[in-house]
């Protein structure tokens, strides 16, 4: 049995689900996106990638700053009720009851809820058909001590962190190896 042939499209799947917020902490709107990842360590950089006719766009175009709440088991409902949903019709952290926390670094919120909030300053805006990415230096990183062990280790694996692939929702599952194990004596 061999491969089937499709299109070209998008299948680099999983990809991380998070809750973008943008705006103002008087003014702030959040909405879901798949289309994230790091671009560079050095400097900390990351993108994520927009449809230019939803809500959030002109926000961060015109603040040219967000933040990227990463999500986890409890989120899992409000991240996609955040992405099926606009906020020119609604307040989404009201109708969510997700609460605003001031970023250390730009003016509009983090989520308290969201186990790491990555603050993101927009350097340059890439128009590549029908999504424009919003590359961004990280300005911040932000993570709820509770995932802190007694040695000061941040464990994400206990973050439940939750992935999106082909349509669907999960959470990361067991873990395989660490780095570089394929090549440890």
């Amino acid at each position: 049995m061999g491969k089937i042939t499709w299109k070209p499209g998008t299948l680099v799947y999983p990809i991380p689900a998070v809750l973008v917020s943008c705006g103002t902490m008087e003014n702030a709107n959040l909405f879901t996106v798949a289309w994230t990842g790091t671009i560079c360590t050095d400097p900390a950089m990351t993108y994520i990638s927009v449809r230019p006719e939803r809500f959030s766009y002109d926000i961060i175009k015109e603040n040219m700053e967000f933040v990227i709440n990463l999500t986890n088991e409890e989120l899992a409902y409000a991240t996609d009720f955040a992405g099926v949903r606009s906020g020119k019709d609604m307040n989404k952290f009201e109708k969510l009851n997700l609460t605003k926390e001031k970023a250390t670094k730009v003016n509009c919120p983090m989520i308290k809820e969201s186990p790491v909030s990555i603050e993101c300053k927009v350097v340059e805006i890439k128009e590549l058909g029908s999504h424009h990415m919003f590359m961004a230096e990280v300005l911040a990183v932000n993570v709820d001590e509770k995932y802190f062990d007694e040695n000061d280790r941040f464990c994400m694996e206990e973050c439940n962190l939750i992935t999106y692939s082909h349509g669907k929702y999960y959470t990361l599952g067991k873990e395989l190896g660490k780095f570089g194990y394929s090549v440890k004596k």
